[in-house]
């Protein structure tokens, strides 16, 4: 089994060469030309990822997020979110590498065959970084109007969060 792991990139870059020798594609320009392209849509979202980072950043060194949590606590409580998980859910929707290093010192601190470890495990696993998907993709594809795609977003992860804290007690509790 291994074996045909190893050698399944190699299969599908060896059956992409000999598709584009069959229909007498440059395999080489057009790389070159996706590669190009690749490196405009980054430049293009880049002064949007500066902004979401520094945000991120300020929320949390200002002492805002953790007044945010202390206002939201009994409402997270009441939905069955442990409080400890409650600063992940309101950082995970804008950066994943923000509730990474969040879901790491929860599952540091509150062990990780904990309650609160297996919540915010799951939570990081079945939720999205909402506002940086809209930011990169949206920003890439041009669309300049999205609708109800951000409500839309954010009602899933609420859903995400709520799920993950039910089926942890549920599984684990």
């Amino acid at each position: 089994m291994t074996a045909v792991l190893s050698a399944l990139l190699p299969g599908v870059l060896a059956v992409v060469g000999c598709a584009a020798l069959v229909r007498r594609v440059d395999l080489f320009s057009s790389l070159v030309g996706g590669a190009k392209e690749g490196i405009n849509v980054s430049l293009g979202i880049l002064p949007t990822l500066v902004i979401l980072f520094a945000a991120i950043y300020m929320l949390r060194a200002s002492g805002a997020l953790d007044m945010l949590c202390d206002l939201l606590s009994p409402v997270a409580a009441a939905v069955g979110i442990p409080a400890e998980c409650l600063p992940l859910a309101l950082i995970r929707p804008f950066s994943g590498s923000g509730a990474l290093a969040l879901g790491a010192d929860i599952i540091r601190s509150a062990g990780a065959d904990s309650l609160v470890g297996h919540t915010a495990a799951v939570m990081l696993g079945s939720t999205e970084t909402t506002f940086y998907v809209i930011a990169v993709y949206f920003g890439g594809a041009g669309v300049t109007k999205s609708r109800h795609a951000l409500p839309a977003a954010l009602v899933a992860d609420a859903v995400g969060f709520c799920a993950a804290a039910m089926f942890c007690r549920l599984f684990f509790g």
